[in-house]
């Protein structure tokens, strides 16, 4: 399919700043779409349906689209660092699968919360150590029985949080000293100082709330130069944040309500995806709204960094 031009508009405050309108490339109307990842091995982007149960790939240089369905949900994902293959987040836990293999079903690696039948994964990302953080969330997205995980190369998991109704995040500041993570059931984004050599969190503090009526922060991701992009549930934007501060430094604009993730990528790293969702919508929402779920481009002048990889 030819990408469709997304009716967006891009507002800078200050640096950066978007090169651009951001352009829907992969129109599939996702119910729940998450999980953005740039593969440096296969040059393409990697995102999940959540509650479709689908993981989808694009590769931006040949508009190739690939979808694998599984039989329950699936929510992030790592490449390996060593092997093939993802590690991936699925409705209970940790495990393996490799898009090579779609024959295989994906092999289970732990599960965290045996006595939280009402929970499922949701965000996570890789970090500089290989080691994975997860957070879980209630799936009616009520109570509060979520919890921030790592997850190790050797197989041990560790909660480090508890207490969220919805997780999101996490990611980290540019010297790697502070992992943001966020409590989107309660609109805010917190922080953690974090020892990279150990793994651990210490002096967990409120960094930024989002103001009534601009949605509640969902998936986000730092770039180069140590800046938070964050997803906007419920307020049809990305917003670039300064480490320090929080302050609001540009904001990208799109064409749907409930924004769910952003992930640099490309070439130069200067092309941020953004996934979407449709669910959620009323029926007079989903008709004003047609790229609803879709997955978006936009360049920016800020450049973001490799995702890390699984040491697993």
């Amino acid at each position: 399919m030819t990408a469709a031009a997304a009716p967006s508009s891009i507002t800078p405050i200050s640096s950066p700043r978007a090169l651009g309108a951001p352009e829907c490339v992969w129109p599939v109307g996702a119910t729940l779409g998450e999980g953005a990842l740039w593969s440096q091995r296969e040059q393409a982007l990697y995102w999940v349906d959540i509650l479709a149960h689908r993981l989808h790939r694009w590769h931006p240089s040949t508009g190739d689209r690939r979808t694998w369905q599984f039989d329950q949900v699936i929510t992030a994902l790592a490449e390996r660092a060593d092997a093939p293959g993802l590690l991936v987040t699925m409705h209970r836990g940790f495990s393996l699968f490799d898009p090579a293999q779609p024959a295989q079903a994906p092999r289970e690696l732990h599960r965290p919360e045996p006595d939280e039948p009402g929970n499922r994964f949701n965000d996570g990302k890789c970090d500089t150590r290989g080691r994975f953080w997860a957070g879980t969330m209630d799936f009616a997205c009520e109570a509060a029985t979520g919890a921030l995980y790592r997850f190790d190369p050797d197989g041990r998991c560790t909660r480090h949080d508890h207490g969220f109704a919805v997780t999101n995040g996490p990611t980290w500041s540019a010297d790697g000293r502070t992992l943001y993570f966020n409590d989107t059931g309660q609109g805010r984004v917190l922080a953690y100082d974090f020892d990279p050599a150990e793994g651990t969190l210490s002096r967990r503090r409120e960094w930024l709330r989002f103001a009534p009526g601009d949605g509640v922060p969902d998936g986000m991701t730092t770039d180069a130069a140590g800046r938070l992009w964050i997803a906007h549930w419920g307020g049809a934007c990305v917003s670039c944040h300064d480490a320090s501060s929080g302050a609001e430094l540009c904001r990208i604009a799109l064409p749907t309500s409930h924004i769910t993730n952003c992930a640099f990528g490309g070439d130069d790293f200067q092309t941020l995806f953004i996934t979407s969702a449709c669910s959620g919508l009323s029926t007079q929402q989903r008709a004003a709204e047609p790229l609803a779920g879709g997955l978006f481009a936009v360049r920016v002048d800020s450049p973001g960094l490799p995702a890390h990889r699984f040491g697993g």
